[in-house]
């Protein structure tokens, strides 16, 4: 039996979402996290029989907020929704092609969306094509994860771009950052998704845009505002923690035999597994906590609890370790940077980096 698969033990695997990979890049770098979303492992049931639940998930107004705003972009063919394209995407053409893939059926939505982006990026047509419901593929530790983004328009030059519609506002020019950037890193986990479809299918994956569509409720009305985002800093973030996911097997050769995250469910679900037995059991493994992790992870809550408890206070942000490839505190930058702490695997090229910044600051200094 695979090592992940004992990790999970009895416990139902969890398939991965987008909202779910997107939070992967959000903090590379953590042991804990890579290991039981390798396994598939429910960080959210976890975390409550540990007594630390995460208030995460969207309230039922935000739910039915989304899902108005959304049909309002698509209605009529997303005729709401191709204005904005061509002022933001300069499309000329003034009626667009529109494939509502969901009506094939679940079953063969991800075949006809092969089909369909082979046939766009082969014969190259002089014609807009907005794409509604296609369903994407990506491979997470050896599992496969479907994934939905709102739209994928195809517009001339042969360029593919993701459209991201969101509901929370833009006032006066401005929306709150940190929706904005959970927004673009989820929206590169379907550019990346694409890109891979391209590539299988023998095309440049580099059709595919890096910037894309973001749409939201424009002030305090529902009309809707396009923007662009360019999502290549979350691609490589994210590129970084996949690769780190599909090579676990060096993570797992160091882990204790006798180590399980298993949940043992009982007939009805719930787990009967000793809580402190498990949290143990997940202690035994490293986290690196930052306060970011209080709006992207599941074991948040316990992760603070252990960090507090072991007196970490230099913990560094989302977008600081992001640009540091999951470096988690200033003494561990500090560490990497004059030679005294040896890289972990994937960090060697940031302690490079960080060596040469030490070396011009030591020269400017003298």
């Amino acid at each position: 039996m695979n090592r992940l698969d004992v990790l999970r033990g009895t416990t139902p695997q969890k398939p991965h979402d987008a909202r779910a990979i997107a939070a992967l890049a959000a903090n590379p770098g953590c042991t804990r996290r890579a290991l039981m979303d390798g396994a598939g492992i429910d960080k959210d049931a976890a975390a409550r029989h540990l007594g630390f639940p995460a208030p995460f998930g969207q309230s039922p107004f935000a739910i039915t907020r989304g899902n108005v705003f959304e049909a309002l972009v698509k209605a009529d063919g997303c005729a709401e929704l191709l204005r904005m394209l061509r002022e933001v995407l300069g499309l000329p053409i003034a009626e667009v092609a529109y494939h509502d893939v969901e009506n094939v059926g679940a079953h063969l939505r991800h075949a006809h969306t092969r089909a369909l982006f082979d046939r766009a990026a082969r014969d190259g047509l002089d014609a807009g094509t907005v794409y509604d419901h296609p369903l994407l593929s990506l491979e997470i530790a050896g599992h496969t994860a479907y994934l939905e983004p709102d739209v994928v328009a195809f517009q001339m030059g042969g360029r593919f771009h993701i459209v991201e519609i969101k509901s929370f506002a833009v006032i006066d020019g401005q929306a709150d950052p940190a929706a904005v950037a959970a927004a673009a890193r989820q929206a590169a986990v379907y550019v990346l998704a694409l890109r891979r479809l391209l590539e299988e299918l023998g095309h440049d994956p580099l059709r595919v845009a890096h910037d894309v569509v973001l749409v939201c409720p424009e002030n305090f009305a529902n009309r809707p505002v396009a923007t662009l985002v360019d999502v290549r800093r979350q691609l490589a973030v994210l590129r970084r923690q996949l690769s780190r996911m599909t090579g676990l097997d060096g993570l797992v050769a160091e882990l204790p035999d006798d180590l399980s995250f298993d949940l043992l469910p009982g007939e009805d679900g719930l787990p009967t597994r000793p809580a402190a037995e498990l949290a143990d059991a997940l202690r035994r493994v490293t986290a690196r906590y930052a306060p970011d992790c209080l709006s992207t992870c599941d074991l948040c809550f316990f992760c603070r609890d252990e960090a507090r408890q072991e007196g970490a206070s230099d913990l560094l942000g989302r977008q600081v370790r992001d640009e540091l490839g999951g470096v988690a505190s200033v003494a561990e930058a500090l560490g990497l940077a004059d030679g005294t702490r040896d890289p972990a695997e994937g960090q060697e090229e940031i302690a490079r980096l960080l060596r040469n910044a030490e070396r011009l600051r030591r020269e400017c200094l003298a």
